[in-house]
């Protein structure tokens, strides 16, 4: 059957689209180590994560979860910094660790027909870094310029007194790194910190790519074969302490031209009922080019270049930003700016064209997220490493997809109160 090339081909929505998430194996290695892993792809390629317990919320001493996630591949009893990283590069692979403030992922980029060879080296990584006293130097020279690089610059340190402003500054997601914070600690607290809560017992693993049960056993053949008994880890609880004042006006420059806005509250994480809801309204908000922010404060205003609001969550608490920079002599018209589009929201209802239009940008990209294996093993990592499963995912593809007008109205009503937010100003 020929094509038809004098007619267009319809034009679908992205809102009437099916969103079904790919299902993973799960298994457990044998010695009972948590595998989920996918078999998806074209290229012969595969990652694979590592996901600890480790990141700053587990920190007995402050900037030490960064100083071990830099220095982890930096020498092992048997290897020095210089073969591990030559190793990686002649297998053309890529190992990284990633710390955030709840855990700390370490992650293998490589071909699959590669996996015998660089696992033992990952292994070691895991269970037998050393932190030489040298590179810890190098990294404490290293990390203490970049900051002072960076509190030369407004938005950074707007960045950083949003979080302690909202949380406190004694608080996991509120602390920020200071100077003689990593100038203070030892590679006895590298080495503790690593031991704690690198232990493979509370770890996690997902691997995805053009991959076959094979590829599993050569995984089970390194990690699978070692004691690896779970270990209950120490509780933590901290109080959040927001700041009693508003506002927060900082001179960072005098002769700066430029001022970061940052206005935030707390929020809800992931499994608060609002939460879905609130990426919808957020979308609309500012969480895209073609927001409500972006149209008034730089399209009609002229005031930036960029404004954008977004939802931290985290395992044990979560924030609502808004976050832009602005000339000098116009931060107070954005800040103005800024509380008028919340009242609006509050006030009147979002007309249906606008609603489909953020509907399907928001629905658009999540069919990116569900195309190609990694993408999908990333989304399976963020709900198994926040407590749900794929009933979660399907239940926010309904609101996605129905949530009304009326429904984000009584949304704003509800989070976008002005007396409830923080503003930090940065010059």
């Amino acid at each position: 059957m020929s094509l038809d090339r004098k007619t267009a081909p319809a034009i679908h929505s992205a809102i009437e689209f099916d969103y079904i998430l790919p299902g993973i194996n799960e298994q457990a290695l044998s010695n009972g180590l948590p595998l989920y892993w996918l078999n998806a792809g074209v290229q012969d390629v595969v990652e694979i994560d590592w996901v600890f317990p480790a990141g700053l919320w587990y920190e007995q001493k402050q900037a030490v979860s960064q100083a071990v996630a830099g220095l982890m591949k930096n020498g092992t009893s048997k290897r020095s910094s210089q073969e591990i990283h030559e190793a990686l590069e002649f297998y053309g692979a890529t190992l990284k660790v990633s710390p955030n403030n709840d855990f700390s992922t370490v992650t293998l980029y490589t071909l699959t027909k590669h996996l015998a060879a660089l696992l033992p080296i990952v292994y070691e990584v895991l269970t037998d870094a050393i932190f030489p006293q040298e590179e810890i130097e190098i990294h404490k020279q290293n990390a203490i310029q970049r900051l002072m690089v960076n509190l030369r610059q407004c938005d950074f340190v707007a960045n950083q007194k949003i979080d302690a402003v909202l949380f406190g500054d004694a608080h996991p997601y509120g602390r920020y790194t200071q100077k003689e914070t990593i100038a203070a600690f030892t590679r006895e607290d590298l080495l503790s910190f690593y031991k704690q809560y690198y232990d493979l017992g509370n770890v996690k693993i997902f691997m995805a790519g053009k991959i076959s049960a094979d590829d599993v056993k050569i995984l089970d053949g390194v990690f699978g074969q070692v004691a690896a008994a779970t270990t209950a880890l120490p509780e933590r609880v901290f109080a959040v302490e927001t700041a009693a004042d508003k506002k927060m006006n900082l001179i960072n420059d005098p002769d700066g031209v430029q001022g970061a806005i940052r206005i935030g509250c707390l929020f809800p994480n992931r499994q608060h009922p609002d939460f879905a809801p609130m990426v919808v309204l957020n979308t609309l908000f500012g969480g895209y080019f073609g927001s409500r922010l972006m149209s008034n404060i730089r399209e009609e205003k002229g005031y930036t270049y960029g404004i954008y609001s977004s939802l931290a969550p985290f395992v044990n608490g979560g924030s609502f930003t808004i976050h832009t920079e602005v000339g000098r002599d116009v931060i107070e018209p954005a800040i103005k700016e800024i509380y008028h589009e919340m009242n609006v929201l509050q006030q009147e209802r979002v007309d249906e064209e606008e609603l489909l239009l953020v509907k399907n940008y928001l629905l658009g990209n999540l069919l990116g997220d569900l195309d190609g294996p990694f993408s999908i093993i990333q989304r399976w990592r963020s709900l198994i490493m926040n407590g749900m499963n794929e009933e979660h995912f399907n239940r926010n593809i309904r609101i996605y997809k129905s949530i009304t007008a009326e429904e984000l109205q009584v949304l704003a009503q509800r989070y976008f109160n002005i007396g409830d937010y923080h503003e930090v100003v940065v010059v």
